[in-house]
């Protein structure tokens, strides 16, 4: 920037999930864990410096740091993949990387849906003897179509008759098959969100704040006992109200009542571009101190 003459400096390099945090902590110092959940997805949490064994500088003078965890690549045997994920896994552009994401972002779960139901096509003849063209093309269903007809609450599931003619070409359904295309919505959509707040709550318990100081001690952190808010942001949180429902319902069956009601997730819109510039501001403070 300097050689091109422009009269700038970069005072942070932040992350969305990072801003998302920052953001929201400057109003309400209970955020531990910010997440993210649109397009792609991704989470960070506070942490005490002390708990971080792989850091070996100087220590910071709150003595915590925020840890970015870039959760979308995690993966693990025990994730409940299917061969849908696994067909979707090798198509994509990042085949054996982002494993957890494919199954719980925007981005896939659409074509998820696209995929059982091209199999239930091909097996099944859901949609006729003939397959329709374009459940054969990767990705032609997003996200957005498949909240659409996952809230259809007509009589007759118009919007979902709207979605199938006009996105997947299919002119003409009866109301069983219908209803099964809300059915398998519900279930990518519900495993997605579970998943996320499976990740979430396992944050919780990395610091403390799921209980376990209760039975272990030297788990706890100095906020042992206050209150949690976990800071969510992203276009499928925010926009998918059925997918929001299940993480939360999630999120307080695995903690348990009385932990729970300590414990909430609130929507931080547009926190992470809030919070890049809070941090910007106060780094520039921070060094002019």
């Amino acid at each position: 920037m300097k050689r091109r003459g422009l009269a700038m400096r970069v005072t942070a390099l932040v992350n969305d999930t990072v801003g998302a945090l920052a953001g929201a902590r400057y109003w309400n110092e209970d955020v531990m864990v910010a997440v993210i959940l649109g397009t792609g997805t991704n989470a960070c949490y506070v942490e005490r410096a002390e708990a971080i064994t792989k850091y070996h500088g100087e220590s910071p003078r709150s003595g915590s740091m925020v840890i970015n965890m870039e959760w979308g690549n995690f993966w693990s045997s025990h994730l409940p993949r299917t061969i849908y994920d696994e067909d979707l896994d090798a198509e994509s552009l990042n085949p054996g990387e982002q494993g957890f994401e494919k199954m719980v972002s925007g981005m896939y779960l659409g074509d998820i849906v696209r995929r059982v139901l091209l199999k239930m096509a091909e097996d099944s003849f859901l949609f006729g003897t003939e397959v329709p063209a374009n459940l054969y093309k990767p990705n032609i269903l997003r996200t957005p179509d498949i909240s659409k007809m996952h809230q259809d609450e007509s009589a007759d599931l118009r919007e979902v008759a709207k979605v199938l003619k006009s996105i997947l070409g299919v002119s003409s359904t009866p109301l069983k098959v219908r209803m099964l295309v809300v059915e398998l919505c519900d279930l990518v959509a519900e495993r997605g969100a579970r998943l996320a707040a499976a990740g979430i709550v396992g944050i919780l318990k990395k610091i403390g704040r799921d209980g376990s100081c209760l039975s272990n001690r030297s788990k706890c952190d100095q906020g042992e006992g206050r209150h949690t808010t976990i800071a969510m942001d992203g276009g499928l949180y925010e926009h998918y109200p059925k997918f929001r429902k299940y993480l939360q319902e999630t999120v307080a069956h695995l903690l348990g009542e009385e932990i729970a009601a300590n414990v909430s997730v609130e929507l931080s819109k547009d926190g992470s571009g809030i919070g890049a510039a809070l941090l910007a501001a106060s780094h520039s403070q921070y060094v002019n101190t």
